[in-house]
């Protein structure tokens, strides 16, 4: 993945002004609990900081001065899942979906979130302008 550069006054939906954000995508087609989704969402975000960690550490340093947004959006079904991150890769956006270990609620295996960023607002919504929010 070739490292974004992210500038001092890109554009930020919250709170409006620096660099970037991180969106997680959620499968509603799995009808999972609210304690379910929230673990699930944690986790797509530590996959995600760890992978910018290494790969863009500058983003990820302005994606935690303006204060880490994320914003969670319903995704309907695996293949959408998919296809979005392969968007979000094509852009060199972090992508990062996590799978289910099955001792709960969902199959084992099951990919439940994505987590896309943090990056550029302007990339990201490219891949997710269009999904609804959670």
């Amino acid at each position: 993945m070739q490292a974004l550069k992210a500038r001092v006054m890109d554009e930020c939906k919250l709170p409006e002004a620096e660099a970037s954000e991180q969106v997680l995508l959620v499968r509603t087609d799995l009808k999972m609990d609210k304690g379910k989704i929230a673990a699930q969402c944690s986790h797509a975000t530590l996959a995600c900081y760890k992978a910018m960690l290494v790969s863009n550490p500058t983003i990820l340093k302005q994606w935690e001065r303006i204060g880490q947004a994320k914003v969670a959006l319903k995704c309907p079904n695996e293949e959408e899942m998919q296809r979005l991150e392969a968007a979000a890769k094509k852009l060199n956006l972090c992508a990062r979906s996590i799978r289910d270990a099955g001792r709960t609620q969902v199959a084992a295996g099951s990919r439940t979130v994505l987590g896309i960023g943090p990056g550029p607002v302007k990339l990201i919504d490219q891949v997710t302008g269009h999904l609804k929010l959670l």
